[in-house]
Formats: C-alpha cells, structure tokens, sequence
C-alpha cells in the first residue's frame, strides 16, 4: 500500500489564517494536495496535524502533530511511524496546492526503481523538502537526528540516500502569504 501524508499543522502566521483550508481555484488546498496525491498513485490519504474536525469535513483522516511547533520533520516522523509496512509515504506540505500527479508517481517509480533509496525529493532549481516519497524505514534515520534536536529537513535528507526528481516548476510553488495566491485575502 501506497500512503499519501499532507502535513497541515503549523501556524500559517505569514498567510494569516489556516493555510490547509485556505480555498486556491474554488478547493481547500489540503483536499488539491490530497487529490493530486491520489492521482500520482497514492491508495491511501491521510491529513498529519491541523484541524482535524475541519479536514475530517474535507474527507481526510487526520493522524494528530505529536511534536506542535517542532515543523515538518516532526509531521515526516508522525507518518512514516504510522505507516512502518507501507510500500512508500509521500509526504507533502499542504502549501503545495498546483502539485500534480505526475510529479508524485515520478517520485514513487524512482523510489521503486531502487531499492537503495530512502526517498524520492522533488526538485527545480533546489530540493523540495516538502514533496518527497520516503521508505518507512527511513523512519529510524528521522527519529535518532529528531531525537538529537535536528528539526532542518533537508538535513535529515542529506544524511539518507535520496534520488533527486525533476518537476515543473508551477507543482513546487508554495503558497504562504496572501501576495502568493495572486489577491489579497
């Protein structure tokens, strides 16, 4: 099983209000990363932290932030504990919202194309951190630098064997402050 994990905690403090629920083309950007993660191959999809209540509504289950505040390691962490027998977790902010299915499935057939790999991350011109699909046996490697105080990503990724994948540049942009979605809230 493929699961599919967008990370909805945070405070969203540059945007002001809940950015996992935050309408981009008329949908809550938590329910475009969901779907596109369905359409890239993913079975399964879950919400890590957020609103639960408000994403339950959206169709997500939702696996609670058990580290608030510590960022998105702590939501890859959440997820790759919860899914230990997943084939892959694809784990996706929720500030992603153009992010298409091609870019997700590229992600899973280059992390299933070798079996070396802990993950996948999606790259322009630098590495998204935020758009990576992980083996859960990764999962060890997270906890043990979590555990030593190591909250930087692209840290964790830097101490695993990745592949880097190529994606559009329009699937990456991240949407953090009214200025991104185009008009003002």
């Amino acid at each position: 099983m493929i699961i599919g994990a967008v990370l909805c905690g945070g405070r969203s403090s540059r945007m002001g209000t809940d950015k996992a629920l935050l309408s981009f083309d008329g949908v809550p950007m938590a329910r475009r990363v969901a779907d596109a993660l369905l359409a890239g191959g993913c079975d399964r999809v879950v919400a890590i932290g957020g609103d639960a209540p408000a994403l339950t509504d959206l169709g997500l289950a939702v696996l609670d932030d058990r580290w608030p505040g510590d960022g998105p390691t702590a939501g890859v962490r959440v997820a790759l504990e919860a899914f230990p027998t997943a084939e892959a977790v694809v784990v996706v902010a929720c500030d992603l919202p153009q992010l298409g299915g091609g870019t997700v499935a590229a992600l899973l057939e280059t992390l299933g194309a070798n079996l070396e790999l802990a993950a996948a991350v999606a790259r322009t011109d630098r590495i998204q951190p935020l758009c990576v699909a992980w083996r859960p046996s990764a999962s060890s490697t997270v906890a043990a630098l979590f555990e030593s105080g190591e909250r930087r990503l692209h840290v964790v990724l830097g101490a695993l064997p990745i592949a880097e994948v190529s994606a559009d540049l329009q699937d990456l942009r991240n949407v953090n402050t009214p200025g991104d979605l185009g008009t003002s809230l």
